[in-house]
This record gives structure tokens, C-alpha cells and sequence, in this order.
């Protein structure tokens, strides 16, 4: 999902490039919550840049990669605020792995790999990783959809590089280790279409159970996004997540959440970009977002993005973020409040 400048070994006529390079990111930030929290911790549903008034490392990653004609593999290695609460759910001893795995090219003519490990996920217009996305902090689909997954997938890519086909079989939604009595695997599909270098169109699957056996509920979600960059200074990203999880084992009815989104982002030359996006996340039912509201959660959020890049290390990106709800689901000092509103900046430097 990120790409930046690793230390391979100079190339020559004589000698062969080194498949080893390695990265190193860190994405330094400071949040203020007007809301202003008093155990530091911002909404919830957040799992990037979430902590109030302080200066933290939201995330640091020292990354491994090796790349032949025919195998790969990476190994990461991370800290920071979205490892602590990203990955809360899973073992102390696999919270710090950003991702490891490995995969092979199993067709001589045709690019076609089978890879296993843990993998960002398949889902999603959004990283982990700030410097790769337009906006700074992550609309709330990305949120609270997965960013990593666990599993195998077998991937084409046709020669042209214009479409990407994978399927997965998959330990769960955001899953290393799977929930206690859940043997059930999940599923997961991806098409990606580059119409042409500038639009960039993804569907991406997701069938399966996260909880245990005895009250199996299947979940269904689909996430389409376009990415349109009209001119090199100009772009605009559209995108929409439609999940349903069925209501209870064995039942015909489902619950359903939905969300578009829409980013559109301005670019005058090298060094600045400015960025605005509108989102509404609507999950009545709290299938993934749980209020105990009565209309339960639907909210409208809108932000803005200014970036200065200094050179190829370094980054300084700032944002003001406002979200509305139809009930009153935030916490200001001891009453609710139907609205949040937050700033974040941040130091992005990679080597």
C-alpha cells in the first residue's frame, strides 16, 4: 500500500540489482478535540491520530522487502497509537506487525502470484500509511473497515497492467487471530480497472463470520471507489461501502450500514496540496458503530486538508475536521453533543 525510496545497490551494466530494500515511515502528529475529552482519547469509531492534546507517533514502521522475477516477501515491524488501538483485539505479540508475508509467481507467461501472510487489506481508497492517502486523518468507512488482513490470495494482473483480479480466503474482518469457537473462513474478492492513467476504478468483496459458530451471522460488504485525476493538478475520488449482516443465525432479514464518500483534492505544482471531503456513515443497527442512540448512528462529516511537502523525507500536513450527528453520540465534558470538531497536524518523515 506505500511505496518509498528504499537502499537497494547501485544498478550496472555488471552487476545484479540487490532484491533487498528496506523503509523506514513515521507519521508524527498532535490532535485537539474541542470536545476536549478528558481521558485524551477522540470518538471511539477512531483508530488513527485518536489521542486529545498530546504529541504522539500515530504510526512507525520499519519495513523489509525482498523482489525477484518470481518470489516476494516483506516484513514490517511497527509502533504507535494505531497499532494500540488498532489491533487491541488481537494477541500482545502480534500487535506490532505491520504486515509479513510472502508469495510466489505460479505461472510461467501469465503474471499470476499466490501470496499468504499477513497483508494490508483489500479493501478501501486508504492506508495505514498518511503520506499515501489525500486527506490526513481517514474518513470513517476506512475506519471501521479493515485495514489489514490474514490469509492466502491468488492475484492476476494482465500485461497491459490495466486490470487486477484476486481472490482470498481469509482468517476474518480484520483478523490475524480468529474470535475464540469461530472456525468459519471468509472471503474476499478484488477488481481493480485502470481505464487509463488517470481513472482508476475498484470493487472489492468481503463474505464471512466474525463471531463464533454457535451464533453465526453471516456479513456481506462491498466497497467501490473511482479515483479521476482530471489534470495533474486536479483530482476527485468517489466512493461508496454497503455491508449487511444478517440479524441472527440461520435469519432472512439483515441489517444493513452504508457510506459514501467524496474527496477532492488540488494540487499547484510539487510542493502544496489541499484537500476536502465530505462523508455520511449511516449504520442504524450498530453492526459496526454501536450508540445505543435511538437512530443509532448517522452522521455527516466534511474536512479540510492543507499539505506542505518540504523534499522526498519530509511532510507537514494539516486538518480541521467537523462531524454532525442525528443524536447526540459524543461526550462534552458531562453532557452529549450532537457535534465534534477536531484539528489535527502532522510530521510525516520517510527514508
Amino acid at each position: 500500500m506505500w511505496c518509498i525510496a528504499g537502499h537497494a545497490m547501485p544498478q550496472d551494466s555488471t552487476k545484479r540489482v540487490n532484491p533487498f530494500t528496506w523503509n523506514i515511515y513515521a507519521d508524527i502528529y498532535y490532535s485537539y478535540d474541542f470536545n476536549k475529552p478528558e481521558d485524551h482519547l477522540k470518538p471511539s469509531f477512531f483508530y488513527n491520530h485518536n489521542r486529545h492534546n498530546e504529541v504522539n507517533l500515530n504510526l512507525g514502521v520499519i519495513k523489509a522487502s525482498y523482489n525477484t522475477e518470481k518470489l516476494r516477501a516483506s516484513v514490517g515491524l511497527m509502533a504507535g497509537t494505531y497499532a494500540q488501538y488498532n489491533l487491541a483485539a488481537e494477541p500482545a505479540l502480534l500487535r506490532h506487525v505491520y504486515e509479513a508475508n510472502a508469495g510466489v509467481k505460479i505461472s510461467r507467461n501469465s503474471n499470476l502470484w499466490l501470496d499468504a501472510g499477513i497483508m494490508p487489506a483489500h479493501i478501501g481508497y486508504e492506508s495505514a500509511v498518511s503520506k499515501d492517502n489525500w486527506t490526513l486523518t481517514r474518513s470513517i468507512a476506512a475506519e471501521n473497515c479493515p485495514y489489514y488482513e490474514a490469509g492466502a490470495k491468488i492475484t492476476y494482473t494482465t500485461k497491459n497492467e490495466k486490470l487486477l483480479l484476486s481472490a482470498m480466503i481469509l482468517n476474518g474482518w480484520q483478523r490475524i487471530q480468529r474470535p475464540d469457537a469461530n472456525n468459519t473462513p471468509a472471503f474476499g474478492t478484488q477488481l481493480t480497472f485502470k481505464v487509463n492513467s488517470k481513472t482508476t476504478l475498484n470493487w472489492s468483496t468481503f463474505i464471512g463470520n466474525d463471531k463464533p459458530d454457535s451464533v453465526r451471522q453471516w456479513r456481506y460488504f462491498n466497497n467501490l471507489y473511482g479515483i479521476f485525476k482530471f489534470t495533474d493538478e486536479f483530482g476527485l475520488i468517489l466512493g461508496l461501502d454497503i455491508g449487511q449482516e444478517q440479524r441472527s443465525k440461520g435469519s432472512s432479514t439483515f441489517n444493513v450500514w452504508y457510506t459514501p464518500s467524496l474527496v477532492i483534492r488540488f494540487a499547484p505544482g510539487n510542493n502544496w496540496a489541499f484537500a476536502a471531503r465530505g462523508e455520511y456513515y449511516c449504520d442504524e443497527k450498530g453492526v459496526i458503530i454501536s450508540t445505543g442512540t435511538p437512530n443509532g448512528f448517522k452522521t455527516f462529516g466534511a474536512s479540510l486538508n492543507v499539505d506542505k511537502k518540504f523534499n522526498d523525507v519530509f511532510w507537514w500536513r494539516s486538518e480541521i475536521r467537523t462531524l454532525n450527528s442525528k443524536d447526540e453520540i459524543f461526550t462534552k465534558g458531562i453532557n452529549s453533543s450532537k457535534t465534534n470538531i477536531s484539528f489535527t497536524t502532522s510530521f510525516v518523515i520517510t527514508l
